[in-house]
């Protein structure tokens, strides 16, 4: 059980984890062979195993406008297509799916893929990290504090504060400011390995969290090396640290640091970053998703800052009731734009695909399984979902945010062209195919102010104004010139980061209003950006024990309900379901 797992984690917590290394390379990370912990080259060894192993990419997508039920009346995903509505009789992948797609607090599951598993996993991760930093303080007290030791420090303080700010992000409401915030409940924020189950974590609030947040972040900032890792992109290296910081204050709204944290990593020359963009040639060459979630899971590969391996069915869910079809896969990839005919031809087709159940759920390939067989002739193993947590796209377009902010317009054009180009970096056969097909030119200035410029019938992420995110603080303010420029953003974030659950995030940060339909008659729940439901419940065993919900007010309503039996604060969930059939 999960309140026995906090003892003995840091002697077993990678004993799943490492069996991954006899079924793929992209898993062959390494191993965890200490026993006590006495020395820094067995702190940098726990460390391996302190990386959290769930994907919160599900909780948060099915809790976002990236996924509809297609059990409810809706349109083809085509607008070539007859328009005529339709509906299906599909089951989800489990009611924790239902629960979470109606933003109701998930009772029924603490299974992989919700938010029970979420919770449990980052707070295993954070747990020993504390066990590592506590060691490292232990043998500073005999030892001089050298390189090694420093690094080993840093990296467990980038982990800490990387967690805890997932779990932020998740289970409470997006930051405001340091005031205003300070009226919403956070997280705790653990900085002692658990000693008693009876310890008393307080919530207190998310400008508290997110001090601690940068107090880990700016800490491990000052002595981060990669001179402890033989692979370092499977750990906080240098240039993952520095877009883990661009990502956190992008996210404080601290602009300048934002794009002097993606500098370090990016450089400032667009052409030279360009040769380092993801390049989709080695695709020509794949035949099954497995083949295209190699290459774009590769660690060897520039655009590939930081992965985490993860124990999740992801890939699978999307193929189920909850999916994205009709107007959903249209606002994403699937429509005309004046770059090219359609996102559906390029490139999307390469990493998207019909789901399981041919009802028109896409997925991108990002996402797809690295299956590790425990045993072939039953067909059971474990299913591997491969985060790729950082990566140069997705921090090129956190630059450009912060230069739009920053009045930096042509700066921002030139990040937005870079990434579109990026988006053409095919075999030259390949290219030519998609441009004589579809027309592909850059993108232009012309574009932003013009098919950017306002909301249309054909523009789905475009905005009249943004003066919505006046809401979340009233210094945050898009002036009129900068809408164009953050519709063009908003429209290629959502495509970036599709699937990888931080379309929740921004849909948060930004104060975004929107609603998901559900079933037959298309009930309607919307999220409105203030509504106490955009924080995801806290487990419920958790709560049971006393831990502050993310809802009080919508917990209050239920409190007649029969109570969980007390367990740990942190969850009491053993993820089991991974031994299961590939399919």
């Amino acid at each position: 059980m999960m309140k026995n797992k906090a003892y003995k984690i840091i002697f077993a917590a990678l004993s799943l984890m490492t069996m991954a290394s006899c079924t793929d390379s992209f898993l062959d990370k390494e191993p965890d062979e200490r026993t006590v912990i006495d020395d820094v080259d067995k702190v940098i060894e726990l460390f391996t195993s302190a990386y959290p192993d769930a994907n919160y990419g599900w909780v948060c997508e099915l809790s976002s406008d990236n996924v509809m039920d297609l059990n409810s009346n809706h349109l083809p995903a085509s607008s070539q297509a007859k328009q005529e509505t339709t509906h299906y009789n599909l089951t989800s992948s489990g009611r924790q799916d239902d629960e979470m797609f109606r933003f109701e607090a998930v009772k029924s599951s603490t299974s992989s893929d919700t938010p029970a598993n979420v919770w449990t996993s980052f707070y295993d991760a954070i747990n020993t990290v504390n066990e590592g930093l506590q060691a490292l303080d232990e043998i500073a007290t005999r030892e001089n504090r050298d390189s090694k030791h420093l690094a080993a420090r840093a990296e467990g303080l980038l982990i800490r504060a990387y967690c805890h700010f997932v779990l932020v992000n998740i289970f409470s409401q997006a930051y405001k400011n340091d005031e205003l915030s300070k009226n919403d409940i956070g997280v705790p924020y653990v900085t002692e390995p658990i000693v008693t189950v009876d310890d008393n974590y307080n919530r207190s609030n998310v400008t508290d969290t997110y001090n601690k947040i940068r107090n880990d972040l700016e800490e491990g900032l000052k002595y981060v090396s990669n001179i402890n890792y033989k692979k370092p992109k499977w750990h906080f290296s240098t240039d993952a640290a520095h877009a883990f910081a661009a990502r956190f204050y992008l996210y404080t709204r601290q602009w300048s640091k934002v794009v002097e944290h993606a500098n370090a990593v990016l450089g400032t020359n667009n052409e030279a970053l360009l040769a380092r963009m993801f390049d989709y040639t080695p695709l020509d060459d794949c035949t099954y998703l497995s083949d295209y979630a190699n290459v774009w899971q590769n660690p060897d590969i520039y655009s590939n800052i930081m992965l985490i391996d993860t124990y999740s069915t992801i890939g699978r869910k999307a193929r189920y009731r909850y999916a994205q079809g009709s107007l959903v896969a249209r606002a994403i990839y699937y429509h005309n734009h004046p770059m090219w005919s359609r996102w559906a031809v390029n490139p999307a087709i390469i990493v998207s695909g019909l789901g399981g159940n041919g009802y028109g759920g896409y997925y991108p390939a990002w996402i797809a399984e690295q299956f590790q067989y425990t045993d072939k002739v039953a067909g059971i193993g474990y299913a591997h979902t491969i985060r790729r947590e950082f990566t140069y796209a997705e921090l090129l377009l956190e630059r450009a945010e912060a230069k739009i902010m920053q009045n930096d317009l042509p700066g921002a054009l030139e990040d937005l062209t870079t990434y579109t180009s990026s988006l053409q970096r095919f075999s030259p056969s390949a290219k030519q195919t998609y441009a004589a097909n579809n027309g592909m030119i850059p993108l232009a200035e012309s574009h932003i102010n013009g098919w950017f410029a306002r909301k249309t019938e054909a523009n789905y992420n475009c905005f009249d104004d943004w003066n919505f995110v006046t809401n979340m603080s009233p210094d945050y303010v898009i002036p009129a010139t900068a809408v164009p420029y953050m519709n063009c953003l908003n429209y290629l974030r959502r495509y970036e980061t599709n699937f990888t659950g931080l379309r929740f995030f921004d849909l948060k940060r930004w104060g975004m209003e929107y609603t998901h339909e559900y079933g037959l008659h298309n009930e309607k729940y919307t999220l409105t950006w203030n509504d106490v439901r955009r924080a995801i419940e806290v487990p419920q065993d958790a709560i049971a024990s006393g831990l502050e919900p993310s809802r009080p007010i919508i917990t209050n309503t239920q409190s007649s309900e029969t109570a969980l039996p007390p367990s740990h604060f942190f969850g009491d969930n053993d993820n089991n379901e991974q031994n299961d059939k590939e399919e």
